[in-house]
Formats: C-alpha cells, structure tokens, sequence
C-alpha cells in the first residue's frame, strides 16, 4: 500500500539528505555575511568597505531570484542547475576574497554583486524542490523542516564565522563558508528529475516565464495574500534588526549585546517550528498567516517600551524571544502556501521571487529606521510594531477566493 502513494525517487532517505544539504548550505550561506565584513575590514582597514560587500552581495540577490526560478523551472533536472549555483555561489565568494586588497575594491564589489545573483538558489530555490523528494501528503512536516534549517542557519553562522575568524582569521572565515556552501552540492545534484507532467504548457522564451510568474503572484488571490504579508512583515523586521544595537546600548549595556538579541530570536524561531514539525496540522497555514503578524506587533511594542520601563531587559528578551515564535510558523505557513497555491510548472520562480522581494522589503525597512531611530527610537519600533499589526489587516481586506486555475490537493502534494 506504501508504495502507491509514494512517488518514484521520494525516499525517507532523500528527504532527509536535502533537509541536511539545506542546513550545511544555509549555514555557509549566514555565515558569508559576517565572514565578508570581517574580512573587507581586515583587508583593507575600513569598516566601511565590509559593509559594502555585504551590500552588494544582498541587493543582487533580490534582482537575481526571478530570473534564477525561471530557469529552475525551464529544465527537467532542476538540481543539476541548482547544484551548478552552489559551485558557482562558493567559488564567487572565493574569488571575492581573493581579490580583496589585490584589485580595486570597486572590482571586488562587482564581484559580490555577481556572486549575490545566486543567493536565492539556497532559501526560494531549495525549497521549491521539495515535492521532488517528499512523499505525498508529507509536505507539511517537510515545510516546517525546512524552515528549521533557516533558524539553525542564522544561530550557527555568525558563531561559526566569529570563532573561526577569532581562531584563523577573517579570510579563512570566508573560505569555510564557501566549503559549506560547496558540500551541499551533493544533496541537490542527486534530486531525480522532473516528472513530465509538471511542466505543463510553457511560454517559449525566459522572460515569458517570467510574466507568467508575475501574473501567478498577482492573480492567485491566496498566493497574492500570503505574499504581500510576508513582505509587509519583513519590513518589520528591518525595521527592529536595525534598532537592536541602540536597544542594546540604551537597555542592556552594549550594542554588541542588542544584535544578539537575534540570536534568541532564531532559537524561539527552532523551537516554534520544531513544534510545528511534530504537529504539522494542528493549526491551519493561513491560521498562522494572521496570527503570527499580531505576535510580532506585540514583541515590536514591547521593545518600544524597554527603554523606559523599570524592567526594560527582560521586556526586551521577552520581545526577542516573541519575535522568534511569530517569525519561525510564519515562514513555516508561507511555505504551505505557496506550495499549494503556486502552478508546478511555475514554482520554483514563485519561490525565488518571493525569497527575492522579502529581501527587498527588509531592506527597505532597515533603512527607514536607520534614518528615524537616531531621532527618535520609540518612534522608529511603534512604526515597526504598525506595520506588523497592518499585515493582520491585509489578509482580511484581500479577497481570499476569486476566479483562477485551481491547483488540486495532488499538485499541491508535488504528485
């Protein structure tokens, strides 16, 4: 009986072998940031210069997602190309370094800009293959699986890059997230192919592909809704990333301690969805997707506070560790969303768009605060906590049902 609902090449075994290359990839991957920063600061003595190639590397990494879907989508074997980004995302970030000092910086930042072209290939990428390798019904366990990785990710990297760059330096840093990022190829090249049937018709050019993408993320009314929410909550999130080391200096005593405040939010963010993992239909994905911004608006308005009440750091643990809970099932339900929601000939450009305007939208909201919180930190977190609450606003304006392809239970299951 087992293996009639069991797809060919979907394997315990496999599913587990991508979970763990999702895990050792996105660890290289957390860790490159900070590897970079410490090393264009070692290299060239400016701080400033580290901050740029980090830039560099995450504002290319939002142009490159569409575009990077688009052609998983195209071929029959989507992990050949994505182990084919990795090579090329580790051998990038290798290159980076080695030019460091040698060739013009403006050259080395080209380089991360380029190299930042191939991010989405290890968050939007990744997971849109899993229907490739989970048996039918298993997504849901598999989504909150995959979302741990993420947490995971965020706790190891920036440790692993500050204590190998505190014991070896900061290039070999880097060369160990570029290994990392490297040892997943394995996981991703194995993935067996593409059934036929999930092509589906197809526009004869990459940019009509990409308009069909377009016109999926704006027409599907739940995949639209789910979409617009997670980008309105990662301008949240910028917004409180960037207001950390001035909670920290104002709270607890040191910027340095305000940043690791991220840190307890990823742990309450594995935690959450290890939960979710145990009991993945306890609650409804789209339950999630309204509660979880109500949860993040509260741990925003509790920063806002800390700074003035009596018992400001453990309100301000308190909103960290709230942070975690809501942004940990959040990105777990999106991830049920859009496997459900989005076309199988279109889902790994889905994916990656989406991966692609989240980055955006953290951006933008971590330079909005940046410019307010120096005048006024309260402000710059009530604002934060706002937009949070408005996400939970959004998803009861949005129609929830309207004319469209309907994606069965089968297709949504990757069968």
């Amino acid at each position: 009986m087992t293996r009639r609902y069991v797809k060919r090449g979907s394997t315990p075994c496999r599913t587990a072998a991508l979970h763990a290359g999702a895990l050792v990839a996105r660890t290289g991957d957390e860790m490159s940031g900070p590897a970079l920063m410490l090393a264009g600061l070692a290299r060239t003595g400016s701080a400033a210069a580290g901050a740029a190639l980090l830039a560099g590397i995450t504002v290319a990494a939002a142009v490159g997602g569409p575009l990077l879907g688009a052609l998983l989508d195209r071929t029959a074997r989507p992990g050949r190309l994505l182990a084919t980004a990795l090579v090329l995302y580790a051998a990038g970030l290798t290159l980076v370094l080695l030019g460091l000092g040698r060739l013009p910086f403006a050259v080395s930042v080209l380089l991360a800009a380029v190299t930042g072209l191939l991010g989405p290939a290890l968050s939007g990428g990744w997971t849109a293959q899993l229907p490739l390798v989970v048996p039918a019904g298993g997504l849901p366990r598999a989504n909150a699986l995959d979302a741990m990785t993420f947490g995971a990710a965020s706790l190891a990297g920036p440790a692993l890059a500050g204590g190998t760059a505190a014991l070896l330096g900061a290039p070999p840093a880097v060369l160990v997230s570029a290994a990392l990022i490297g040892a997943a190829v394995p996981a991703t090249w194995l993935l067996p192919a593409r059934p036929g049937a999930a092509h589906g018709p197809r526009t004869a050019s990459v940019p009509g592909d990409l308009a069909a993408g377009v016109r999926a993320l704006a027409t599907r009314p739940r995949l639209a809704r789910a979409t617009l929410i997670s980008v309105v909550c990662c301008v949240a999130q910028g917004m409180l990333t960037a207001c950390l080391p001035q909670l920290g200096e104002r709270v607890l005593g040191g910027a340095g301690r305000g940043t690791a405040l991220l840190s307890c939010a990823a742990a309450t963010a594995l935690a959450a969805n290890a939960l979710l993992a145990r009991f993945p239909r306890a609650v409804a994905p789209d339950t999630v997707l309204w509660t979880t911004p109500l949860i993040q608006a509260s741990a925003h308005a509790l920063a806002a506070l800390s700074p003035a009440a009596s018992g400001g750091p453990a309100l301000l643990v308190m909103a960290a560790a709230l942070t975690g809970i809501a942004e940990g099932p959040a990105l777990t339900a999106l991830f049920a969303v859009r496997h459900r929601e989005a076309p199988a000939r279109l889902r790994g450009q889905i994916f990656t768009t989406g991966a692609s305007l989240k980055i955006t939208a953290f951006a933008l909201g971590a330079t909005l605060a940046a410019a307010l919180s120096p005048r006024s930190l309260p402000l710059a977190l009530t604002l934060s906590a706002t937009t949070a609450a408005a996400a939970t606003l959004l998803f009861f304006a949005l129609p929830a049902s309207a004319h469209r392809d309907t994606v069965s239970p089968s297709t949504a299951d990757g069968r």
